[in-house]
């Protein structure tokens, strides 16, 4: 067990209890109150712990260790998608339990980001001296913009290389591009009122309600739609966008249900559920695009459809493009963030995967991911942790939390990880 384990417990179950998800604006707290208040709380830990910290206008904050030149970048975000339905404990409780600590941030990203602060802590306790400065940047807009890196940006100095505990194990060597895509499709003589679903633009909707302009009871008891009041309801699973798989997308039921006597609406299904046109097709050696449609609603005529496309790394957002095209309809872009892609040789992988085969005593290879973390923000940036393979997917779900005996794993990893590259 890791000197600071129940220390690290303890923090991590504090900070899952401030609601961080995108708020109200004010004029110090960009994000919201609870994001800034979690924000307060990661920095004023750190400063009990010994290290100097800056807060640069609740966009970010940084703890720093060490001195020099050259830096070093552990990047972590401290807000969270929302919170959704299906809990079976408290999304913002905190709650310690059955070895594990349950909440939205668990996982991703306050676990780990409050694992590293402690492994520095260590660090420091030991005596170790880093050859470098080591930044350990927390951000507080990862899940819906990065404009807490472009603030960042704008105010301190981004090192060029370091990595970021927000992926997976054993270590990342690229990452799909990202691009949040709102398509406008047109529905004449639409047989419905109204129509809305989903709560962020990267996490599968898994809720979906409409008022239709007539009901047909046995159709939606066949598609497992209910009717509440005025309202007909569909409900999924949420998944992280980048794996729409592991979710159960709400809105396709719903679609399928008024498709029946509306062609418009059978081609929203064809172009993004049936993919008529292959966008998914497109491959590389880090695998095939994957499409989330996640926001929906029903506005002047058109069903505007918010999806998250992740697209081979080694692709365009160019070759996204030519196939949306195919589409027929108006579209934009709403966010774009171009792909990681590092060689697998490269001095941080090779000493990353040397730790991760230290620490676990599993020989592994890098990989590639859909998701898109803070490390493509730096020169020479790679995931780093804290999922491992195997693990049940909780990120962006409900019930969402992360094991005691992770956050040990975590501590040791990280301590090392540290060490290795900024000795």
């Amino acid at each position: 067990m890791n000197f600071y384990l129940n220390e690290a417990v303890q923090s991590i179950a504090e900070s899952i209890r401030f609601d961080s998800s995108s708020g109200k604006r004010t004029a110090n707290m960009p994000f919201g109150k609870g994001a800034y208040d979690c924000l307060e709380h990661f920095l004023n830990l750190a400063a009990r712990l010994g290290f100097e910290t800056h807060n640069y206008d609740g966009y970010a904050g940084e703890v720093i260790f060490g001195a020099g030149e050259r830096e070093f970048a552990i990047l972590c975000h401290l807000d969270v998608v929302p919170a959704g339905d299906g809990w079976s404990k408290p999304p913002f409780g905190g709650v310690v339990e059955d070895g594990k600590i349950w909440g939205r941030g668990a996982t991703d990203d306050k676990g780990p980001a409050i694992c590293a602060l402690y492994a520095l802590k260590a660090l420091k306790d030991e005596g170790f001296v880093p050859s470098q400065k080591i930044k350990l940047i927390v951000g507080c807009n990862e899940e819906s913009g990065w404009a807490c890196i472009d603030h960042y940006r704008e105010v301190a100095n981004l090192p060029e290389t370091g990595f970021s505990p927000d992926a997976d194990f054993p270590v990342i060597y690229a990452e799909k591009g990202i691009l949040h895509v709102r398509l406008h499709f047109p529905i004449a003589h639409a047989p419905f009122l109204f129509l809305e679903g989903g709560k962020s633009a990267n996490m599968v909707c898994d809720y979906c309600c409409a008022t239709p302009r007539s009901f047909g009871k046995a159709r939606a008891q066949e598609l497992g739609l209910t009717i509440d009041g005025n309202k007909l309801v569909s409900r999924g699973k949420s998944a992280h966008g980048s794996t729409p798989e592991m979710g159960r997308n709400a809105m396709l039921p719903l679609l399928e249900y008024f498709a029946r006597r509306n062609e418009d609406i059978r081609r929203v299904i064809d172009c993004l559920f049936n993919d008529i046109y292959g966008l998914k097709t497109l491959c590389d050696e880090t695998g095939n695009l994957t499409l989330s449609p996640d926001l929906i609603k029903f506005r002047k005529g058109e069903l505007q459809i918010l999806c998250d496309i992740r697209y081979p790394a080694t692709m365009t957002a160019e070759n996204v493009y030519e196939k949306l095209a195919l589409f027929g309809v108006k579209y934009e872009t709403v966010h774009h963030q171009p792909p990681l892609y590092h060689e697998k040789t490269s001095p941080l992988i090779t000493t990353l995967l040397s730790v991760y085969e230290e620490c676990t005593g599993q020989k592994a290879e890098p990989i590639a991911i859909g998701g898109g973390t803070y490390a493509r923000a730096l020169k020479e940036g790679v995931g780093f942790g804290p999922e491992m393979p195997g693990d049940s997917p909780v990120i962006h779900q409900p019930d969402e939390y992360i094991a005691v005996e992770r956050v040990d794993l975590l501590l040791g990893l990280y301590k090392k990880a540290i060490e290795r590259l900024t000795k």
